[in-house]
């Protein structure tokens, strides 16, 4: 079964040809050739790119352009301005682009960030009508998550980074599995699937960070590893963990049979975006 990466970003250089709008603490580029080139060094077949919000907001032109070139290896996730009230035209576009296997939604309690509820209702049943999966990034804010997706049992969510907020810069905070119990309870909800994302950087533990076993144990019982999409979250992770770092422990843990490794890597990914990667 092919390797799968549900979540990367890749972008280019700051340049004023396509300026990031923040300057996060990721290295100065990560290319659509560069993230080839590095998942081939580390025997990743295919990944799900998704546009990186903090850089290009709702712009997801570089993704296309990276799709493009290497069509094998990347399926594209969008997010979508869920107060912009043509956002149905937005999707319906994006749908016929190349590539595209998705779109994303913002639900977290940033500052000066809060889409209206009619504008998220608006964009999950878009989302329906389209045949799109939602991921859904709302990591500090799992109630308001939970409640979308109880409130569109329709709509297929893709939950990112195991719901729990994550580390830009070492350390790990001092409870980061705080909210599991609200991360098992949404496993019940069937319209919805989680990725095991980043969870590298919730370690207290030096690599290869065997701390995280224990409580992953506990998602993958919840929700089964058929609704479970490994990934490292490179390059928002870098600060954290190094790509290999977030691929090893998941390759040469005891901990998973081969079955569950081989459905947690890319089975799981393939079935929930309907995307598989292919040779060029």
């Amino acid at each position: 079964m092919p390797i799968i990466d549900s979540q990367v970003h890749c972008y280019e250089a700051n340049t004023p040809k396509r300026p990031w709008h923040n300057v996060p603490n990721w290295p100065p580029h990560a290319t659509g050739d560069e993230m080839a080139a590095a998942m081939d060094k580390l025997g990743i077949d295919g990944a799900i790119f998704i546009s990186a919000f903090s850089m290009y907001r709702y712009d997801a032109s570089y993704a296309v352009e990276v799709q493009r070139a290497h069509p094998g290896r990347f399926a594209i996730v969008k997010p979508v301005d869920a107060d912009d009230p043509a956002v149905d035209d937005v999707i319906a576009e994006w749908k016929k682009t190349p590539g595209t296997v998705g779109i994303r939604i913002i639900v977290t309690k940033d500052p000066g960030r809060s889409p209206s509820e009619q504008g998220l209702d608006r964009v999950l049943r878009a989302a329906v009508r389209h045949d799109f999966p939602v991921n859904m990034l709302c990591w500090g804010n799992l109630d308001a998550g939970t409640a979308l997706v109880d409130r569109h049992p329709d709509t297929r969510f893709i939950i990112d980074h195991l719901g729990l907020m994550q580390p830009r810069t070492p350390p790990a905070p001092r409870e980061p599995w705080a909210e599991l119990p609200k991360v098992l309870e949404l496993a019940k909800r069937k319209n919805a699937v989680i990725k095991v994302s980043g969870a590298c950087t919730l370690s207290k533990e030096p690599y290869p960070f065997p701390d995280i076993w224990d409580p992953l144990s506990r998602v993958f019982d919840a929700w089964g590893f058929e609704r479970c999409l490994w990934g490292t979250d490179w390059t928002r992770a870098f600060a954290v963990v190094n790509f290999e770092q977030a691929v090893e422990p998941f390759r040469q843990t005891n901990r998973l049979t081969d079955s569950e490794r081989a459905m947690l890597m890319g089975g799981a990914c393939a079935k929930a975006y309907g995307w598989s990667p292919k040779k060029s």
